[in-house]
């Protein structure tokens, strides 16, 4: 789709990594402004009425560009699969995992020359329990440890998650999962299930460090019971995706899954509460336009 003259839509988290997306805009203004693109700001006051926001201006025939965190992103994102419209982004949250990837800078002006470069990369979104997310779905330590960082908010960047993934551990329970595909089951006793549509999470985190935003799988990886030490040693190389090589992490991989447990479990992605569990999961395979730096053949 051909996005150069069309106008935008600022869909601005202002709450977003403790009001980041304001100190940024001034900046994302001017230089649209420079570059004489019409656009319009759009402050949001929660995932619904972002995802309302942008499903308005697509029907006027605007790019919704969401300067947010990965909550919003994936929200946006997963409403608009199926649209042939793009959805810009300008990194604005405190993990930016999506925009990592995609490798979409953090500079805002950087960010905004993405968006003029115009150049749209189709990505998978992943869905569970009819809900959808374009990052990491997780149950079991790793939500858990998702929830308490959304709750702290005295530590910025990283180290929120890893003081999260630590906390968290100091209390861990291990808990029975199964995960049925197709007529497999895998049961398992252990910590956690991740459904990786994209390989990073929690700012950096690669979790799924050979997932593929293109390939219409997920990447599922599970982290079996082992002592509290154990999974001490084996947190931190989760941000260079080396935890893959030790024998409690195994990873399948699928277009779809159900998850249950032998006792409740929430189940977060893009940094949000998505379901609960049991949880039925699957991929929709390159559903979603994104703007993106050119690559080297565009």
């Amino acid at each position: 789709m051909q996005i150069h003259g069309m106008p935008l839509t600022l869909l601005v988290n202002p709450s977003s990594a403790g009001g980041r997306t304001l100190k940024v805009l001034p900046r994302v203004e001017q230089a649209l402004d420079e570059a004489r693109v019409p656009f319009r700001v759009q402050r949001t006051t929660g995932l619904e009425h972002g995802v309302a926001v942008a499903l308005e201006a697509v029907e006027l025939g605007e790019v919704p560009v969401v300067v947010s965190g990965d909550g919003l992103i994936g929200a946006v994102g997963g409403a608009m699969a199926g649209s042939e419209t793009p959805m810009g982004v300008i990194p604005g949250g405190r993990g930016n995992d999506l925009a990592r990837v995609l490798e979409i800078p953090e500079d805002p002006v950087a960010a905004t020359e993405v968006l003029l470069a115009g150049a749209t990369r189709r990505i998978d979104v992943g869905e569970a329990n009819g809900r959808r997310f374009l990052g990491i779905a997780t149950t079991g330590i790793d939500a858990e440890a998702n929830r308490l960082a959304n709750e702290t908010r005295w530590l910025r960047g990283n180290l929120v998650y890893a003081y999260a993934g630590i906390r968290t551990l100091i209390g861990w329970r291990s808990a029975r999962f199964t995960i049925r595909v197709d007529e497999e089951r895998i049961r398992f006793t252990g910590c956690s299930v991740a459904a990786a549509n994209n390989r990073a999470h929690g700012g950096g985190m690669l979790l799924a460090p050979d997932a593929d935003l293109e390939d219409g799988e997920f990447d599922v990886v599970t982290l079996s019971d082992a002592g509290k030490l154990r999974l001490l040693s084996i947190l931190p190389k989760v941000f260079k995706g080396a935890h893959v090589e030790a024998d409690e992490v195994k990873v399948i991989r699928t277009s779809h899954l159900e998850v249950s447990a032998s006792r409740p479990f929430q189940v977060y992605a893009d940094g949000e509460h998505l379901t609960d569990l049991p949880a039925k999961l699957r991929v929709l395979p390159r559903a979603l336009s994104v703007i993106v730096p050119p690559r080297a053949e565009d």
